[in-house]
């Protein structure tokens, strides 16, 4: 059966963080980080486990663990309202405490919300200046944990 809904728009994303006030504990609300110009894709990319025995003549596999690549690039426009709140990031992070950690969510109104549990940068990197572009920096989150599509928290 074809899908009623040919396709989904990006326009009205919200992207933002949380920390736990319980350490493993999803946070009730998030923080809006604004103009962010994309968020990059986690893909599952699934391990293969060598299931062979020898007298097997071609190999056979199972299943292993997914791996997200370890990275999720947020594209960010750089303005001096958008350093200050990516700076508050890093110094919520580095004020956690009790195995307590952070968490950011992709909102989509009409998907949910994409929670991963992940680590900002130590510092704002340099972005790359071109002649007649938009000033934008990637912020690299190390992921801890992507904990995947669930019901939607709106960042505020």
């Amino acid at each position: 059966m074809a899908a009623n809904v040919a396709g989904l728009s990006t326009i009205g994303v919200k992207f933002g963080y949380g920390v736990e006030t319980t350490a493993g504990t999803k946070p009730a609300s998030f923080t809006i980080l604004d103009r962010i110009n994309s968020i990059g894709e986690i893909a599952l990319d699934v391990e293969q486990i060598d299931a062979s025995a020898l007298e097997d003549a071609i190999t056979k596999y199972i299943s292993g663990r997914a791996d997200t690549g370890g990275t999720l690039d947020v594209v960010v426009n750089l303005t001096s309202e958008t350093r200050t709140q990516w700076e508050g990031v890093i110094t919520a992070y580095q004020a956690l405490t009790d195995g307590k950690q952070m968490w950011f969510n992709t909102y989509h109104k009409d998907l949910g919300s994409f929670f991963v549990v992940a680590q900002p940068p130590q510092k704002i990197g340099q972005p790359a200046f071109d002649q007649n572009g938009l000033l934008t920096v990637t912020i690299p989150l190390t992921i801890v944990s992507y904990e995947g599509l669930d019901t939607g928290i709106e960042p505020a």
